[in-house]
C-alpha cells in the first residue's frame, strides 16, 4: 500500500483557486418534463442514485475546489432550498431564482451580479467528476467535452488545435463527435455580448461561449473520467448501475440465518434481511427496511430507506417508503416514494420481437435505445393485485391501477 503524504501540484493549484474565492454556478431551475413522472413532485437534481441526490453528488465533486456554489433555482425551489440549506460540507450555498425560465443564457444573466472572477458553470442534472473539473480549471477558459458515437443527438464542439471554434446543435451532417457536456470555466468577459433568442425562443449559454471563443482561446478538455447526463428516466437506472460497480460490502443491519449474499452489498442500519432471501450484488439497501422473507434482490438495484420488499427486483431504483410485501417482479424500473406494489404486479421489460422499447416523452414516441426497460412510477401510486405494466410505461403520482389491469398506456 502506498500512502500519499503530499499533495500534487494540481491539488495545490486547485486549493489556490479556492482561496481566491472560486465559485461554481449550478443550474437547477428547469421543470425537466422529459423525466416525468419522476420530476412531477421534485426537481431533477433531487433525484437519487445509491440513495444520494444528483445535486449532492456534484457538490461532493466541487468540495475543496470552490468555496461557494450559486444554485440557480426555479421549479419547486422551496424543496431545493430546504434540502440543501445555506451550507453543504463547508460549501457556502447562494440561491438565485430564475423567474423567467428563458434558457441557460438567461440563467447566466441571473447570476452575473454574484460573480467577480473566474467561475465554473455547470448543469445540475448531469453528473461530472472531480478529475475532469480540475482538468478544465487548468485553463482560463474551457469547456468539457466527451466523444460520442451518436453526435446527432447532442450539441457538439468543433475544435482546432484543442480550442473551440464553433458549437453546433444536433448536427444532421458530421462536423464533430465531441459532445458538449454543459460544464464551462469562464469569467466575466463572457458577459460582453448582446444575445438574441434562439429558434426555440430562449437565450442560450452556448451563444455567449461561441462569442467568447471569437476573442479568446477557449480550450476543450475531453472527459478522462465520466460524464453522465440524466435526460430521460432510464438514464437514472444507467447512472445507478455505473456507481454501484464501485461499492464495497458494508453490512450494518441484521441478517437472519439462511440468507445468501453474493458480491458487494451495502445494507443500512436497522434493516432486517429475513430468512430465505437471496441477494446478488452490487446492491445497496437503505436503513430501516424489511427485506424478505424469500425476496430475490438481483444486481444493480438500489432500495431506499423504510422500504418493505418481498419481491424479485433487478436493475431498479426503489425510493424511500415503498412497499412490495407480496411476490411481484420489478425490473429495469424506477419506483418513487411511498409506492404500494400489490401482489402479482409485474413490470414487463421486454418486447416479444426483441426490438428497442419505445416510450412516450412529451407526447412524442421516443426510442429508449434499450431492449429491456420496465416502468417509471410516481410518488404514492397504488397498483392493484396482478397488475401487468407494459415495457416503458409510466404511472403519474397518486394514481392507481385496478386488480388484473393491463397497463398499455401511460396512466396520468
Amino acid at each position: 500500500m502506498i500512502i500519499k503524504n503530499s499533495k500534487t501540484a494540481k491539488e495545490r493549484a486547485t486549493e489556490g483557486e479556492s482561496k481566491k474565492g472560486l465559485k461554481a454556478v449550478i443550474l437547477a431551475a428547469g421543470k425537466s418534463t422529459r423525466t416525468y413522472p419522476l420530476t412531477l413532485t421534485r426537481p431533477k437534481p433531487l433525484l437519487k442514485i445509491l440513495n444520494k441526490t444528483l445535486l449532492e453528488r456534484n457538490l461532493d465533486q466541487l468540495k475543496g475546489i470552490v468555496d461557494e456554489v450559486i444554485l440557480v433555482v426555479g421549479y419547486r425551489k422551496e424543496m431545493l432550498m430546504e434540502f440543501i440549506g445555506k451550507t453543504y460540507k463547508d460549501l457556502a450555498i447562494t440561491f438565485v431564482e430564475q423567474k423567467t425560465q428563458l434558457g441557460t443564457g438567461d440563467a447566466l444573466e441571473c447570476v452575473k451580479e454574484h460573480l467577480d472572477g473566474k467561475f465554473i458553470f455547470m448543469c445540475g442534472d448531469d453528473l461530472y467528476s472531480r478529475k475532469d473539473i480540475e482538468n478544465c480549471l487548468q485553463h482560463k477558459y474551457a469547456l468539457l467535452g466527451k466523444k460520442v458515437n451518436d453526435p446527432e443527438r447532442f450539441g457538439v464542439l468543433v475544435t482546432k488545435e484543442g480550442k473551440l471554434t464553433e458549437i453546433v446543435e444536433k448536427p444532421k451532417e458530421f462536423v464533430s463527435d465531441i459532445a458538449n457536456t454543459g460544464l464551462y470555466v469562464l469569467d466575466k468577459n463572457v458577459f460582453c455580448f448582446n444575445p438574441e433568442k434562439s429558434d426555440r425562443g430562449e437565450y442560450e449559454a452556448t451563444d455567449y461561449i461561441t462569442n467568447l471563443a471569437k476573442k479568446e482561446d477557449v480550450f476543450v478538455e475531453e472527459t478522462g473520467d465520466f460524464w453522465i447526463p440524466i435526460g430521460y428516466p432510464w438514464n437514472l437506472i444507467e447512472a445507478n448501475a455505473f456507481f454501484l460497480k464501485d461499492i464495497k460490502t458494508d453490512i450494518r443491519g441484521n441478517v437472519e440465518d439462511y440468507v445468501t449474499i453474493k458480491g458487494n452489498v451495502v445494507i443500512g442500519k436497522n434493516t432486517i434481511i429475513k430468512s430465505g432471501t437471496y441477494i446478488e450484488g452490487p446492491v445497496m439497501i437503505g436503513e430501516n427496511c424489511i427485506i424478505g422473507p424469500g425476496a430475490y434482490i438481483r444486481p444493480d438495484t438500489t432500495i431506499g430507506n423504510n422500504c418493505t420488499i418481498r419481491a424479485e427486483v433487478f436493475d431498479a431504483i426503489i425510493m424511500d417508503g415503498t412497499v412490495a410485501k407480496h411476490y411481484s417482479y420489478i425490473a429495469h424500473s424506477v419506483l418513487c416514494e411511498d409506492v404500494n406494489v400489490a401482489a402479482g404486479t409485474i413490470t414487463s421489460d421486454y418486447r416479444h420481437d426483441g426490438k428497442n422499447i419505445i416510450t412516450m416523452v412529451n407526447e412524442k414516441r421516443v426510442d429508449s435505445g434499450r431492449r429491456k426497460l420496465g416502468s417509471f412510477i410516481g410518488d404514492h401510486v397504488r397498483t392493484g393485485i396482478n397488475t401487468c405494466i407494459y415495457p416503458g410505461r409510466k404511472i403519474w403520482p397518486d394514481k392507481s391501477t385496478l386488480p388484473g389491469e393491463v397497463v398499455k398506456k401511460d396512466v396520468k
